[in-house]
């Protein structure tokens, strides 16, 4: 089985996508992630650009790894100045990585109009970083930025500045798709061509502007490449950069490639969710392999033809990733669709059981009054327990009550504040929360509240919250629906609610979001 070598640039070139700021103890997190994972390479950042990343290579210093080689990444040393003296440079070797990756110009343009140089002089920055970092006894990635663009205008000088590095003795020549819009063909033709000019590992590092980077990096590989540069779940900047955990799948399962250990892939899903969740961006639904909708059908035609042979229209099974199987659920739903997910609460019901046509008939009330199950597992999963009479409330409220005026209008961000009263087992507690808005104070007093009795609430922690307008044509007065998106750590659910009242459909939602972790928490116990 062929080894293809993953680059990981999450922390350098992922963290350049807009809303992305890791912290320290973030780029820590994702590097014990990754090297769990088996990822061989993982590109941290430059530690030249900015104190933060000067901080996170000291503090890496102190974490072994057992798989990964980190990698510090700078530029070529600058026009005109002795490589030795290149503050850059300097910095690399000051990280005390085992691995840099230092990028160059390959496109002439950019070298004459960009960095203003002469093109003998770009050669020559290239070769004195290269060979200087190989003489401190460094493994050197060399990244070819905007090769492809650079070959298309002149080939020539392209392949000059790749040989150049090559005669420097660098381990690694990345060819760099920097502005996105190269096609598969193309990427294709040129590592061809490449091939019969250098003799040192090949690798391929694509941007997604044309939507073609995981595309591209599968056809680099065909082509001869044997390391594959992207980010977790394609984060970048603009568009993006070639998704790792697209590729890693497509050449494991579909190409026989070896990338990481079968049994980590197993886990992928869990490791991109982890991820996705420190670097504080939804991972998108419909991401292949890994998004909640991968593997979830709707189409009564699919969801029979999946139950009688899953891949009928499943091209790999969602446990190869670690993901799972999903039939949506809607008004037009028949019983065959929803005895997989009716099964997994409930193993002893059959298709054909008085239960299922209540629960059906349940669904459908729901979705009349505007209520969307397809997306709320956990609610789905309560409203299932309590048509089979298995469902027992974990507290009563009492009452509850939200004040959030600011009468001098000195606030910049509205303030709110929330009492809560609840009641477990004969005991009340009463609790005060302040938060950013109603919804945010509410939320905090219902947590602080239930926290006395149930310690398992403080690892819960709302991850997404939206609204949906469901009748527009009537204004202020028309229904909301709201989709909360709560996690624990180690497993994420959706919970939704529907009402004329903002508060109240929020209320619902929150109230089946905490119940449905207490549920799940028994089922584990057994109790």
């Amino acid at each position: 089985m062929k080894k293809i070598r993953i680059f990981d640039s999450t922390l350098r070139d992922g963290a350049q996508a807009e809303g992305i700021s890791f912290s320290v103890n973030d780029k820590i997190k994702i590097v014990e992630a990754l090297d769990e994972l088996g990822i061989d390479f993982i590109e941290a950042g430059n530690p030249s650009s900015n104190p933060k990343d000067l901080e996170f290579f000291e503090a890496v210093k102190k974490i072994k790894l057992k798989k990964s080689i980190l990698v510090a990444f700078g530029a070529t040393r600058r026009i005109g100045i002795n490589v030795i003296d290149d503050q850059n440079v300097k910095s690399l070797l000051k990280a005390e990585t085992q691995a840099v990756a230092i990028f160059g110009k390959s496109w002439d343009f950019h070298v004459t109009d960009i960095i203003k140089t002469t093109l003998e002089e770009n050669l020559a920055m290239i070769y004195d970083t290269v060979s200087y970092l190989k003489e401190n006894n460094k493994y050197v990635i060399y990244d070819a930025e905007h090769f492809f663009d650079g070959y298309k205008h002149n080939k020539e000088y392209a392949i000059k500045t790749i040989l150049k590095a090559q005669e420097a003795k660098a381990d690694v020549i990345a060819l760099c798709d920097t502005n996105g819009g190269t096609f598969p063909d193309e990427v294709y033709e040129i590592v061809c061509e490449v091939k019969k000019y250098i003799n040192v590992e090949i690798s391929i590092h694509t941007h997604n502007d044309t939507g073609m980077a995981v595309a591209n990096s599968i056809m680099a590989v065909k082509a001869g490449a044997t390391q594959v540069q992207g980010t977790i779940l394609g984060y970048g900047e603009r568009c993006g950069n070639a998704n790792l955990s697209t590729i890693i799948p497509n050449l494991m399962l579909k190409k026989g490639y070896d990338c990481i250990d079968k049994t980590k892939l197993e886990e992928f899903t869990a490791y991109m969710r982890y991820i996705a969740e420190i670097s504080n961006i939804n991972l998108l639904d419909q991401l292949p392999y890994v998004g909640s909708s991968a593997f979830a059908h709707k189409a009564g035609m699919h969801i029979d033809g999946v139950t009688k042979s899953s891949n009928s229209f499943e091209h790999v099974s969602p446990s190869s990733v670690g993901n799972s199987r999903r039939f949506l659920l809607s008004e037009v739903a028949g019983r065959s669709s929803i005895i997989g997910k009716i099964q997994k609460i409930d193993p002893s019901i059959n298709k054909d059981d008085e239960v299922t046509k209540k629960i059906i008939d349940r669904i459908k009330e729901l979705e009349y009054l505007g209520y969307q199950l397809e997306g709320a597992d956990a609610t789905f999963k309560i409203m299932v327990l309590k048509v089979l009479g298995k469902y027992k409330p974990f507290f009563n409220l009492e009452r509850f009550r939200i004040i959030g005026d600011d009468p001098l209008g000195k606030q910049q961000v509205l303030s709110a504040s929330a009492i809560v009263k609840i009641e477990v087992g004969g005991k009340s507690e009463l609790k005060v929360a302040e938060g950013r808005g109603p919804i945010n104070a509410l939320d905090k007093a219902l947590r602080e509240s239930l926290e006395v009795f149930y310690p398992s609430i403080k690892n819960v922690h709302l991850t997404d919250y939206k609204v949906r307008v469901i009748d527009t044509a009537e204004a202020s007065a028309a229904k909301v629906r709201v989709l909360i998106e709560s996690s624990d750590g180690l497993n994420s659910w959706t919970t939704v609610g529907v009402s004329n009242d903002i508060v109240e459909a929020s209320w619902i939602a929150l109230v089946d979001s905490l119940e449905y972790k207490l549920i799940n928490d028994l089922e584990k116990t057994g109790e």
